[in-house]
């Protein structure tokens, strides 16, 4: 009996007298696996980098699929991926995105107080950038 009592107190020493100790290493390849499972299957969503008021139009439909967002601003200011560019810089970004994302298109994110003349000439350099799909952003009208 006091044998029993005894191991009751303390740990069981097991076959070796060594204390058992917790192996990690499963636990931290299963971190890893959950970390690489989350990365692959985020999707990233490319910014434009500005804020606009984008005007209303009773037949905006969602955009699918990768886009470049290219914004811009009421004072005609351009901007992709939250950099200032100017009109010749558009072309080789754009042309650059389309090289890496053959299959993406172009959304062009103007303010609705823009001028109609500094949206055609991004809409003309997307264009001769090779983009087959440039789109205009606008938002649903409120009911």
């Amino acid at each position: 009996m006091l044998g029993l009592r005894g191991r009751l107190g303390r740990w069981d020493l097991g076959d070796n007298g060594q204390e058992p100790e917790i192996n990690m290493a499963p636990l931290i390849d299963m971190v890893f696996i959950l970390l690489i499972f989350f990365l692959v299957t985020t999707s990233f969503v490319r910014e434009a980098g500005v804020e606009v008021k984008r005007p209303q139009a009773a037949s905006a439909v969602a955009q699918t699929g990768a886009s470049l967002l290219v914004a811009v601003e009421q004072n005609g200011h351009i901007y992709i991926e939250g950099r200032r560019v100017g009109l010749a810089g558009v072309r080789s970004l754009v042309e650059r995105y389309l090289a890496e994302n053959p299959k993406g298109g172009v959304v062009i994110v103007a303010d609705r107080a823009s001028r109609t003349g500094r949206v055609i000439q991004v809409l003309d350099q997307c264009k001769l950038a090779g983009a087959r799909e440039v789109a205009v952003a606008a938002r649903r009208p409120e009911s």
